[in-house]
């Protein structure tokens, strides 16, 4: 155990958020935190680093006890970068008392060979402290978090103002992740990363020495990642064991069980409340009745299940068919800017788009995704063809809501737009997305981001396009109304171009994709899952051909040495003998990544990750082969000098 939280309660403007939470952390956990948008997700987070106090209203009451081993990391408290270091000498304050401890390892050697020997002890326990903590591999370390965080090169000199807000909060994970605490807690850690760098801060926190307690709206991540999720609804806090899918089958078979006895209940009661009414006036019957009456004091009663307001009613529909050839894009530019300042992103786009396709479009944050989409409507100018077929109505979701009237109220936006309809259908429009109460009389301008993406889509629902063009149609939802959101999208049958970076959408709709890369293009005619498949096999082959370059160069030094330096036939026979090591090393390095790499493909399969037990199993036997390769590693690194 590294953390238990007990009997957690949390008020906050007399609305009670967290209800008598109870949660055990245990070593090597991957928890998943889910929730609606203001469920208390973030509360019971800064609960459990403790910025934020329980309500106690007995002494057992808000327990939080850590072991003594635990330490802690929390995305939030690493915003304080200091902005004056480079990438490099901000990721090594990390490793500050190991730098410390090899200086002062230094100064002891130059007072051995002065004839001090006075601080022989404390030589050795520096020693061995610094090779516990793995010190002399720091910038190895290093580099290979920055680099699966998207940083590499010249990026590394530079100093930490000069970057985005997106790049800094890499830069924060990056950090974190190299302070190696026992408990990570991640708050949506995928937010401003593109897919290579979420994939592999996937399989990285897959095989993390310590525990996760991640809070996220990306269910890919939650699928691939967790061996529990918990959910909070109406303050209570449920475990469920396994990934998100499993989550979500538990979930539904819980809520039809409890729904049962609920009714079993029910009708238990109202047939003993009938008897007792019949029979209690009658002198033959009284005792039987008084008797039932009794019992009916003292049955528990079921809650009834609470029937979360999550299911809207999202139905995109077209009365026009369109023509089988819909969309002809012939180089066509992707281009921002005006005059001078214009800058080309991709030089020439090309594809055709047909009825019924749903086409996802992807690619890194800036490359020109929503340009494209704005382009292909007219909204954008450029250069080369954008044809649309006859018969096409199109219906478009723009990411920042921008064509909503911010002066004019939910009611009144709607009015604006469908002035026949009355009061009442728009309330039930309004209703059929979940917008409902006294927040359809707020203006558009000051209601949240998910409540404006509600209204967009009741919109839509109006339009009755043939062709849906989408730009982060999930973005600031709660999980229920992507869930939502996803099964309309399913259920269409017209056309839908859209852009997306949330992965469990583009794998459920997406029969085709068109990844915008720096200054080109590449067309993937199959869906996402296979787009991942070919996308780490390509990472791989990438990883295979440094690994061979790394082991040319050092056989190049080696070469280089031998030509330089006279050898005896003893020499020759021990350099003989070091090359047959160098080798025999190398290749249980690569049967050591080969047994990585079936593992790593076994526990994205259900049945292991659904197991706690045989996923931590495998997780364990990773870091055992990774703990070997960087051990031959070093004896590589040894025999060649």
């Amino acid at each position: 155990m590294l953390v238990s939280l007990n009997n957690i309660n949390k008020f906050y403007n007399g609305k009670q958020v967290l209800s008598n939470v109870s949660l055990t952390v245990d070593e090597n956990d991957k928890i998943g935190l889910v929730g609606n948008n203001g469920c208390g997700k973030s509360t019971l987070l800064k609960i459990l680093t403790g910025s934020v106090e329980p309500d106690r209203f007995s002494e057992k009451d808000g327990v939080i006890s850590f072991a003594a081993k635990t330490t802690i990391g929390y995305l939030e408290q690493m915003g304080g970068l200091d902005s004056e270091n480079t990438v490099m000498e901000e990721m090594n304050k990390v490793f500050e008392p190991i730098h410390k401890a090899i200086e002062r390892l230094r100064d002891i050697e130059l007072e051995i060979e002065l004839g001090d020997n006075s601080s022989a002890d404390e030589y050795q326990q520096l020693s061995s402290w610094i090779e516990a903590n793995d010190g002399y591999n720091t910038d190895v370390k290093i580099r290979t978090v920055l680099n699966g965080m998207g940083f590499s090169g010249e990026q590394l000199k530079r100093t930490v103002h000069g970057f985005s807000g997106g790049e800094k909060t890499r830069l924060c994970i990056a950090k974190l992740l190299l302070e190696e605490p026992n408990l990570l807690i991640l708050d949506e850690p995928t937010n401003h990363l593109d897919f290579k760098t979420i994939m592999w801060l996937e399989d990285y926190l897959r095989s993390y020495r310590g525990a996760v307690l991640i809070v996220s709206h990306d269910r890919y991540f939650l699928d691939r990642l967790c061996t529990s999720v918990c959910e909070i609804e109406r303050g209570i806090l449920t475990r469920y064991k396994g990934n998100y899918s499993a989550f979500v089958r538990q979930r539904e078979e819980n809520t039809a069980r409890r729904e049962k006895e609920y009714e079993q209940q029910q009708k238990q009661i109202a047939k003993m409340e009938d008897y007792v009414a019949r029979n209690l006036v009658r002198a033959s019957t009284t005792k039987m009745a008084q008797s039932r009456r009794k019992q009916l004091e003292k049955i528990e009663r079921i809650e009834k299940p609470f029937h979360e307001e999550k299911h809207a009613k999202i139905k995109f529909t077209y009365a026009v068919e369109p023509p089988i050839d819909v969309l002809k894009v012939k180089n066509t530019d992707i281009s921002v800017g005006e005059g001078m300042n214009r800058k080309t992103l991709v030089d020439s786009v090309s594809f055709d788009v047909r009825r019924g396709e749903k086409i996802g479009i992807i690619g890194d944050n800036g490359i020109g995704k929503s340009t494209l989409l704005k382009i292909i409507q007219g909204l954008h100018p450029h250069e080369g063809t954008v044809r649309w077929n006859t018969n096409i109505k199109i219906s478009y979701f723009e990411q920042e809501s921008t064509n909503l009237n911010r002066e004019l109220t939910v009611m009144e936006e709607l009015h604006s737009r469908y002035p026949s309809l009355s009061d009442l259908e728009v309330r039930n429009l309004l209703a059929q997305v979940r917008f409902v109460g006294e927040n359809v009389f707020k203006e558009t301008g000051v209601i949240s981001g998910g409540e404006r993406a509600k209204l967009c889509f009741a919109i839509m629902m109006q339009e009755h396009g043939n062709v849906l063009i989408l730009d982060e149609p999930t973005n600031h939802l709660d999980l229920s109304s992507k869930e939502a959101i996803e099964t309309a999208l399913e259920e269409y049958t017209g056309t839908i171009i859209f852009v997306s970076h949330d992965r469990y959408l583009l794998s459920k709709i997406a029969d085709r994709l068109i990844e915008l890369t720096d200054g080109s293009y590449r067309e993937h005619n199959y869906g996402f899952e296979k787009y991942l498949d070919v996308l780490r096999a390509e990472q791989a082959e990438e990883k295979r051909a440094a690994d061979a370059e790394k082991f040319a160069k050092a056989a190049e030094a080696a070469k280089e040495k031998q030509a330089k330096t006279y050898r005896n036939k003893q020499q020759r026979s021990a350099d003989a003998a070091r090359k047959n090591e160098m080798r025999r090393l190398e290749k249980e390095i690569d049967e050591l990544q080969a047994k990585i790499d079936a593992l790593s493909e076994e526990i994205t399969k259900e049945e292991v990750y659904s197991d706690y037990e045989l996923m931590n199993e495998k997780c364990r036997e990773i870091d055992e082969l990774k703990g070997k390769i960087d051990e031959n590693f070093e004896k590589l690194i040894e025999l060649d000098e």
